[in-house]
C-alpha cells in the first residue's frame, strides 16, 4: 500500500489546525511503516486529500477515472466557514455546494468528530463517512516547567499573575471579540492570544479587536509550536471562547499539558468534553467572566487529570492506528458509486 497525501496551497495552510493535521498524517504514515508520497506524479494506491480546492478537485476526479480509491478529508464545513473573513457569510452558501460537490468524490470521507460528520450527513452526502479526530502529540504538549518559565520572562509576567492564554486565528468565529471583552472586564488578570491571520482580510470590528490597547493584553501572533507549549506551560488558565469547530485542537493540546481549561458551550464539544469533568464550560460572557474568577481563585476544583485523559484518547499514535486501518478498509473496498 502505498499513499498519496496531497494538500493544495500546503505552505498557506501550514500554520493553521489543517497544517498540523497534515504533519500528523505523515508521522502517522512512518510509525506504522506505511510508503507515503506528497508528489501527485508518483504512483499510488490511495490518495489522502485535505483541501477543497479546485487543484484537489481535479486531482480526486483524476484518481477516480484511474480507479484508484479516494479519501477526502472533511476539515472544513460551512458553520466553521462563517464568521471568518470578509463576506465569508455570503458566500457560505455557495461554498457549502462546493464541499458537497469535492466531498462526495470520497470512496471515505473522514471528519473529525461526530458532530462534523452529522453537519455533513444534514448536506444529504451518502457517502461513507468515518469520524476520526486529528490528533495530537501528547508528549511534545506535556507541561514544561522550564518552557513555562521562559514563557512568563518573555512576556515579562510577574510571579504572581494570573495569566489567560487564547490561541486561533483574528477571524470573529474564534471567539477573538469575547476574548477582548473579557480583558477589559478582569483588569486584574493578564490576556494574552497566540495565532494570526491577515487583518486585511477581516472585518472592521476584528481589526479594531487586535488593535485594542490595555494594560493587561497582549496579541503575540503567529509562534513556533515549541513557544506555544511553553505558554500552556506557564499559563494559569487556556480561554476558548470560539463559536464554531470542526474539533478544536488547541483545546486538546490544553489538556494535553494540564492547564486548567474554559470553552463555549457549543455542540461539537458535547460529546468528549464534559463540563465540571475535564473542562469547565459558559454559554455566554458573564458566564465566562464569573467562571474565570472561580477558577483562577481556586473556588472550582482543578479537573486537569481528567482533562489530560482527553488528550490521550487523541494521541497520534492512536489515530494513527486508526487511519492505517482505515486505508485497508477502504482498500478492501468495492469501488463506490456517486
Amino acid at each position: 500500500m502505498k499513499v498519496l497525501l496531497y494538500t493544495e496551497n500546503e505552505k498557506m495552510l501550514s500554520k493553521s489546525g489543517l497544517g498540523k493535521a497534515i504533519k500528523h498524517q505523515m508521522q502517522a504514515l512512518k510509525e506504522n511503516n506505511i510508503e507515503y508520497t506528497t508528489d501527485p506524479k508518483d504512483d499510488y494506491d490511495i490518495v489522502h486529500i485535505n483541501y477543497y480546492g479546485p487543484k484537489s478537485y481535479l486531482l480526486a476526479k483524476k484518481a477516480k477515472k484511474e480507479g484508484k480509491k479516494v479519501i477526502y478529508h472533511a476539515h472544513s464545513t460551512e458553520e466553521d466557514f462563517r464568521n471568518s473573513f470578509i463576506l465569508s457569510n455570503q458566500i457560505a452558501p455557495v461554498f457549502k455546494e462546493w464541499l458537497i460537490k469535492c466531498y462526495t468524490l470520497g470512496d471515505r470521507i473522514l471528519t473529525p468528530t461526530p458532530y462534523s460528520k452529522h453537519l455533513l450527513e444534514g448536506y444529504g452526502i451518502e457517502n461513507p463517512i468515518t469520524d476520526i479526530s486529528n490528533g495530537i502529540d501528547v508528549s511534545f504538549f506535556e507541561k514544561d516547567e522550564k518552557l513555562g518559565k521562559e514563557f512568563r520572562e518573555t512576556y515579562k509576567y510577574k510571579k504572581d499573575d494570573k495569566v489567560i492564554i487564547g490561541v486561533g486565528l483574528y477571524i470573529e468565529r474564534k471567539g477573538i471579540l469575547d476574548f477582548v471583552e473579557l480583558a477589559k472586564r478582569l483588569p486584574q488578570y493578564k490576556f494574552i492570544w497566540f495565532g494570526y491571520s491577515p487583518l486585511a482580510a477581516s472585518p472592521a470590528k476584528i481589526r479594531e479587536a487586535v488593535n485594542t490597547e490595555l494594560d493587561n493584553l497582549i496579541f503575540a501572533g503567529y509562534v513556533e509550536p515549541q513557544i506555544l507549549r511553553g505558554a500552556y506551560s506557564g499559563a494559569d488558565l487556556y480561554l476558548f471562547p470560539t463559536l464554531e469547530e470542526t474539533e478544536g485542537i488547541p483545546i486538546i493540546e490544553a489538556c494535553a499539558a494540564r492547564i486548567p481549561s474554559l470553552i463555549r458551550d457549543i455542540p461539537v464539544f458535547s460529546e468528549w468534553l464534559i463540563d465540571g469533568k475535564n473542562v469547565y464550560k459558559a454559554k455566554n460572557l458573564d458566564e465566562f467572566e464569573e467562571k474565570i474568577k472561580n477558577i483562577l481563585e481556586g473556588k472550582l476544583p482543578n479537573l486537569t487529570r481528567e482533562g489530560y485523559k482527553v488528550a490521550l484518547d487523541r494521541d497520534i499514535k492512536k489515530i494513527g492506528k486508526k487511519l492505517i486501518g482505515i486505508y485497508k478498509e477502504v482498500l478492501e473496498e468495492e469501488e463506490h458509486v456517486n
